[in-house]
């Protein structure tokens, strides 16, 4: 059940029911032989036991870690005022006027799904490690840079499918392409040396702002667009975890190009105030995107605990999605009948992954407000979805096969696979 508890005032994911809905059937290939598996996404990744700070014993509410928790006090530095900077003061205002709607629907909706047995804890994960998987994709879209690309004429070469008929992918060129995965079944396949998991009926392609042209040449539309920029911060530039970029560079995105009339925009945003301001005031505005809501993304532990102190002066338990209507155009669009209006200040409540930038997939909490059969496409993507189009230089970064549990099924021949594959 991905959807645990729906509300008024949101959802309760679980974000790993999410991810394995893609993959209860996988073929995979060894020699001539395929074999149909299901893969499921680790469950280490996902245990996150007790918050971060201000820990409490094992069952404590949300309200009693809120209400309980000690904040230690900051140091004053000498020779140097204790004044509040602008952005500190802005980032003190949206935690007052939010503060109250998180702790009294995020109480409601754990409490929801406590009665459901969801938030019950979980086992000590200490025996089961993290996977390890070194990503190099970026630096590999760094290489392709050097490498020709395909003609800007050529309509028909900007897309490719990933399995040929001979069950191979050897003849993908994965930078320069936009990659289809037709079949109604996941596949695991080799790309470039790695093994990954490809879910059903998606579409991606992997490169930087640089090579963004096969998209823009596939010749779709999106009913909705989602985005998670790499925004700039300290601990990213210390960590070197991956490359930001800064916020005046997201402008170049093609978003009026990509975008169908009445297009659902849903923009992630770190807790900097310069950030949110940047996408409320120039980003959106310049993209001739109407905001229409803010949802708030509310990471709890396994026992339903915000997994920072609510007011904690540091890190906040919380995100921002700004939502926007794609407006520039006077076209209609399918989209458009679909007329439930985006609630504001709405709750996604779920674990949150111990994958650095895993974030939980929107797919289902956004079907009233774009339909089922809408087309979707995510940006700075790091994972694929079913029936999603991906972009981004780490685009498969959560496919490898490592992240992945495996149960055998049974044994298909190539001739019988061959029906699974490629429609």
């Amino acid at each position: 059940m991905s959807v645990v508890v729906e509300g008024g005032c949101g959802w309760c994911l679980d974000t790993c029911s999410l991810i394995d809905q893609g993959y209860e059937k996988c073929l995979t290939r060894e020699g001539d032989t395929w074999s149909k598996m299901k893969a499921r996404f680790k469950r280490r990744c996902f245990l996150i036991l007790k918050p971060h700070c201000g820990v409490k014993p094992r069952g404590a509410a949300v309200e009693e870690n809120v209400k309980l928790e000690m904040l230690p006090k900051k140091r004053k530095r000498k020779g140097k005022q204790s004044h509040l900077n602008q952005g500190e003061i802005d980032s003190n205002a949206f935690h007052e006027k939010v503060r109250c709607v998180i702790l009294e629907e995020t109480k409601s909706l754990v409490e929801s799904a406590r009665r459901l047995g969801y938030f019950q804890g979980g086992t000590n994960p200490t025996e089961d490690p993290l996977p390890g998987h070194e990503c190099n994709l970026a630096s590999l879209c760094d290489m392709a840079k050097d490498l020709p690309g395909v003609d800007d004429d050529d309509q028909t070469d900007c897309a490719q499918l990933l399995v040929d008929e001979r069950g191979c992918t050897s003849h993908l060129d994965l930078f320069s392409r936009v990659t289809e995965h037709t079949s109604d079944c996941a596949a695991a396949v080799t790309l470039m040396g790695e093994e990954y998991v490809i879910p059903p009926r998606t579409a991606f392609l992997l490169s930087d702002f640089s090579r963004m042209e096969p998209l823009l040449r596939y010749g779709r539309k999106f009913d909705v667009i989602v985005m998670d920029p790499p925004w700039e911060n300290k601990s990213v530039k210390r960590s070197r975890r991956y490359n930001s970029l800064p916020s005046s560079q997201l402008k170049r995105l093609p978003i009026p190009s990509l975008a169908s009339p009445n297009c659902l925009v849903v923009t992630w945003v770190t807790n900097r105030p310069k950030h949110l301001r940047f996408v409320r005031d120039e980003l959106y505005p310049h993209w001739g995107v109407e905001i229409v809501a803010e949802w708030l993304w509310v990471k709890v532990t396994t026992e339903g605990q915000f997994v920072f102190p609510l007011d904690s002066p540091h890190k906040k338990p919380y995100e921002v999605l700004v939502l926007g209507r794609y407006c520039r155009s006077q076209e209609k669009s399918s989209s458009e009948s679909f007329s439930t209006p985006v609630e504001n200040q709405r709750l996604v409540v779920s674990v949150p992954s111990a994958l650095h930038s895993h974030k939980p997939s929107l797919s289902e909490v956004l079907k009233p407000y774009i339909g089922g059969d809408a087309s979707c496409l995510e940006l700075f993507a790091r994972s694929l979805q079913p029936g999603w189009t991906s972009w981004g230089n780490e685009v498969l970064r959560f496919q490898h096969t490592s992240y992945f549990t495996w149960t055998p099924a049974d044994k298909l021949t190539q001739s019988s696979a061959s029906s699974h594959t490629e429609d």
